[in-house]
């Protein structure tokens, strides 16, 4: 269902552009998130901030609140895992130097990607990922796309069940720095760092507690309670997860492309009551209850 904090309030802390690995170039994105009622807007691409200037235009036109915001990518013994960083300051230079070294993380994984599926005799596979990602570093969608095209596989589901998926060909690990790094990156920019899709890293309930117990001791401030996909037990094992840490919650569609309905704009499963979102917590607090 869509979130609505208050009756005229819709906020969505999770997607992507064609600045990473989303279909939708930044200002289509604004525009279909406003037809679809969002009001506040976190575009969180992939190690990089590139598409804000264009969304941030696009939402001014829109009269759509845009938050600052990406998702980057780290190491917690040795699982890849995903934070987002919310409402920092984009021209902190530090941060624009670890998103530097985080792109050149990615080529050197999207090149060896290409190398792990040499043995599909794809002419040029490297540069084709790279032509469906718009010229910018390729991801896995992006060389499962090209999986389709060539005739591989079927489609994008099977590319990653049989070569880019978790403990396959293509799935890359090694490249990112660890977690700690990365939280520090965000808090020292002004942001607030969530741990992004928790239930999405497949660990079993004890390392999860261990792994947002790390979290929050490296200054991670926020967890993705509600985000796609998930079940309703999923939904409360999280929120009592985030009360448990006392943690700020979080919220996220995740959405990277049109057609997939589980995964729309603005479509969330409602949050748990009695916790306390993160959004009332930003430079410019989001969808704070008037007073009484």
């Amino acid at each position: 269902m869509t979130i609505t904090q208050e009756a005229d309030f819709c906020i969505d802390l999770h997607c992507h552009t064609t600045a990473s690995d989303g279909a939708l170039p930044p200002k289509e994105l604004v525009a279909r998130a406003h037809a679809r009622g969002v009001t506040h807007l976190a575009i969180t691409d992939h190690d990089t901030i590139a598409g804000l200037e264009e969304a941030s235009e696009a939402a001014r036109e829109a009269g759509l609140t845009l938050i600052a915001g990406t998702e980057l990518s780290c190491l917690w013994k040795s699982h890849t895992i995903h934070v987002v960083g919310l409402d920092f300051d984009i021209d902190d230079d530090c941060l624009k130097q670890a998103l530097e070294r985080q792109n050149t993380n990615r080529w050197s994984r999207a090149r060896t990607i290409t190398d792990k599926l040499s043995k599909l005799k794809i002419e040029n596979l490297l540069e084709k990922a790279t032509d469906r990602a718009g010229g910018d570093v390729p991801g896995r969608p992006h060389f499962a796309r090209v999986l389709v095209e060539e005739g591989v596989v079927k489609d994008i589901a099977q590319a990653f069940k049989r070569y880019l998926g978790a403990g396959k060909a293509g799935d890359v690990k090694g490249f990112w720095p660890e977690l700690p790094e990365v939280v520090r990156w965000i808090t020292e920019a002004g942001g607030v760092a969530v741990l992004a899709h928790p239930r999405k890293y497949k660990l079993t309930a004890t390392k999860l507690r261990a792994l947002v117990a790390d979290f929050r001791q490296a200054g991670g401030r926020s967890i993705e309670v509600s985000t796609s996909g998930q079940s309703s037990g999923d939904l409360g094992f999280l929120a009592e997860l985030c009360r448990r840490e006392n943690l700020l919650a979080s919220q996220g569609s995740d959405f990277h492309f049109p057609g997939a309905p589980w995964c729309e704009l603005g479509v969330i499963m409602k949050m748990p009551d009695g916790l306390e979102p993160v959004w009332h917590h930003f430079k410019q607090p989001a969808g704070v209850p008037a007073a009484v």
